[in-house]
């Protein structure tokens, strides 16, 4: 089925209505948005209908022949004018417009925008959004161009720039996109929504807790949202291992083939609806947190080839890395991570060469000194983090009613894989309930009615794993469908324009993660705090699972 046909089906799947406003070849290349101060339009291209899109940047790029017909408008924005600052920011608006934009976000570090588009590989950059299913779409590069990780850009002492990267960049490009969008089709959108992960989702947090008018509804996944506790843990997590020479470092090896399949072995089988537990053991822990590993198992005997066992320093080394992270005085600092990821773990904080972009987020960003090393990290640098908030970053705000409460009614769905190697899965949970605490405590809204939280079982970071990991978030392969109930995206419109809100959301793992390679098993995605659960039945179908 191609790209094309997708997109058709997907206008039907989120209920789209019949509108006059649509775009065309003369729309486009005449289009000349006038009176948006501050912005200008650099270039204007046309892609009809199965047009060769063949586009790249620092950040992601496209090659593919399958999409709808859209224009492309690419934007200048000054963001400010005294420092002589801009973001590069564009609109992508189909023939076949739904009424609605898409705002789409970032990762990491990364500038140059996130293309607004599928990407014809395994795991998709978008995994086929904004215009397969008629959105238009925006995105920006939040003011300078770099890779994921990074951070260089930002100093020593480029204020300016963190602040772009940190807000204002995509606060901007929310407003001049909706007056793009709407001197385009010359009609004002209908809804506004956004998708983003890791930095994406702490991007769309950020947009609502300072201005709750943005959008109607975000969708954000694994947001890197707590950015002065996020990088230090990230440090703490490499100093329990590093260097390699380390007695407590373990290798990718030990990693993958040690440490996995025992995890695997004391936890895999407690997936039942109740004990004794309807057993299935299929690589997947649903619920890491009922899992107590006991690395001990794995204890070195003497004279035992120690590539396939654990020395006491490698197994303190684990209890610290499974662990929340608290300071000398308690502070809590971050969560830790949970038993599942293993295969993905040594690729992210407890490899060798460590994950760079935690160190690039101390030297140019908090501390101004290019020569700064994870060696050197101290508790005094969590607290001058918070102190400073390089570029207000931060996105733990835990009031949400003026995005939440009449008149505005905004909606959240946010997801994380329970094996996420670069951002715990604790953070996930503990800002929602610190805003679950905050609704309860200071008005009458039920946290239920504006804000959702569903966790994947053995989804890495955002994507990937062996997890039902496809289901319309950013960086996944395209879900099974694009109706509500395999789309996040889909689901998210149905519960801001129709009142439905989704307890869950079915997933798809493909064979290898390509779609081309057909479905492998399909599963239940639970909204929190319930679990997925096995009933019995076909593991490989999500009618065997229920949420419990």
């Amino acid at each position: 089925m191609t790209l094309l046909l997708l997109g058709l089906l997907a206008h039907v799947a989120l209920g789209f209505a019949a509108t006059a406003a649509r775009g065309s070849r003369s729309t486009c290349l005449n289009f000349s948005p006038s009176h948006i101060p501050g912005v200008s339009v650099t270039t204007k291209t046309y892609f009809p209908t199965n047009a060769t899109v063949d586009i790249s940047n620092i950040f992601s790029s496209i090659n593919t022949t399958g999409l709808p017909a859209f224009c492309r408008v690419e934007l200048v924005i000054i963001t400010n004018a005294t420092a002589g600052s801009f973001a590069i920011t564009e609109a992508w608006l189909p023939d076949e417009w739904n009424g609605r934009m898409l705002t789409i976000g970032n990762g990491g570090f990364g500038g140059g925008g996130e293309l607004l588009f599928p990407i014809l590989m395994a795991v998709a950059d978008l995994g086929g959004t904004a215009i397969p299913q008629g959105f238009a779409g925006i995105s920006t590069n939040t003011g300078h161009n770099s890779s994921a990780v990074d951070g260089s850009w930002a100093g020593p002492h480029n204020d300016n720039a963190i602040v772009d990267w940190g807000w204002r960049a995509v606060h901007l490009s929310v407003l001049v996109g909706k007056e793009i969008t709407k001197q385009y089709y010359r009609q004002s959108i209908k809804k506004s929504y956004y998708l983003g992960c890791s930095t994406g989702g702490r991007q769309g947090l950020k947009e609502i807790q300072l201005f709750p008018d943005s959008f109607d509804g975000i969708v954000v996944g694994s947001p890197a949202n707590w950015m002065t506790h996020l990088q230090p843990w990230s440090i703490h997590m490499n100093l329990n291992v590093l260097p390699p020479t380390s007695p407590s470092f373990m290798t990718q090896d030990m990693w993958v083939n040690v440490i996995g399949p025992e995890v695997m072995r004391q936890c895999d089988e407690l997936d039942g609806l109740s004990r004794p537990f309807t057993q299935l053991k299929d690589g997947i822990i649903n619920d890491p947190r009922a899992c107590s590993f006991r690395p001990e198992t794995l204890t070195c005997r003497p004279g035992q080839n120690t590539s396939t066992c654990l020395s006491a320093d490698q197994i303190n080394a684990l209890h610290r890395i499974y662990a929340d992270y608290y300071e000398a005085d308690q502070t809590y600092i971050f969560g830790g991570y949970f038993p599942g990821g293993e295969n993905a773990f040594f690729n992210g904080l407890v490899g060798s060469p460590p994950f760079a972009l935690p160190a690039d987020w101390f030297r140019f960003f908090l501390l101004n000194d290019t020569q700064w090393t994870m060696e050197d990290y101290n508790a005094t640098d969590i607290t001058l983090g918070d102190e400073v908030n390089p570029g207000q970053s931060n996105a733990i705000d835990p009031d949400l009613t003026a995005f939440a409460a009449p008149p505005r009614n905004g909606k959240v769905l946010h997801y994380v894989g329970w094996a996420d190697q670069l951002i715990s899965p604790g953070n996930s949970i503990h800002y929602y309930e610190t805003v679950h605490e905050f609704t309860l405590g200071n008005s009458t809204l039920d946290i239920d009615d504006f804000y959702r939280l569903f966790t994947v079982p053995g989804m890495n970071h955002c994507a990937g794993g062996q997890a039902a990991n496809a289901f319309g978030g950013v960086s996944q392969p395209r879900p099974l469908s694009f109706d509500p109930e395999h789309n996040i995206l889909a689901a998210m419109v149905q519960w801001v324009e129709e009142g439905v809100a989704p307890s869950t959301i079915i997933g798809v793992k493909y064979k290898n993660d390509d779609v081309a390679d057909g479905v492998q098993f399909t599963r239940p995605l639970c909204k929190y705090p319930s679990t997925v659960r096995f009933k019995g039945g076909d593991p490989n179908s999500a009618a065997s699972f229920v949420c419990a």
